[in-house]
C-alpha cells in the first residue's frame, strides 16, 4: 500500500490539483451564459457600487477566502516558491517575485 505522501502526489498528478469551481446554476444556453456573466452581470455589479453592502448577498464574498503568499513561508516547508505554494488545497492566488 502507497504511503500518504505517494497517494497525494499521485491525486495531484491525475486530477490536476485538488479543488475546482462549479457554477450554482446550469449553464446551458448562450441565453443562460448571459444572464449569468455578461451582460447580466452588469446589473449585479451596478446594484453594487450604488450600495457596497450588497455584495455580501450578491456575490460570493460572504464566503470566499483569498489566501497570497510569495511562497516563502508554506505549510512549513520553507522558501518554496509561489509555483511551488499552488500546490497547497488553501493557495488561492500567488504572487510571483
Amino acid at each position: 500500500m502507497k504511503n500518504q505522501l505517494g497517494l497525494a502526489l499521485e491525486q495531484a498528478k491525475t486530477f490536476g490539483g485538488k479543488l475546482e469551481v462549479q457554477p450554482k446554476v446550469d449553464i446551458k444556453t448562450k441565453h443562460d451564459l448571459s444572464i449569468a456573466y455578461t451582460p447580466g452581470v452588469a446589473s449585479v455589479s451596478s446594484a453594487i457600487a450604488k450600495d457596497k453592502t450588497l455584495a455580501y448577498d450578491l456575490t460570493t464574498k460572504k464566503n470566499t477566502v483569498a489566501v497570497i503568499s510569495d511562497g516563502t513561508a508554506v505549510l512549513g516547508l520553507g522558501d518554496i516558491g509561489p509555483e511551488a505554494s499552488q500546490s497547497s488545497p488553501f493557495s488561492c492566488n500567488h504572487l510571483d517575485r
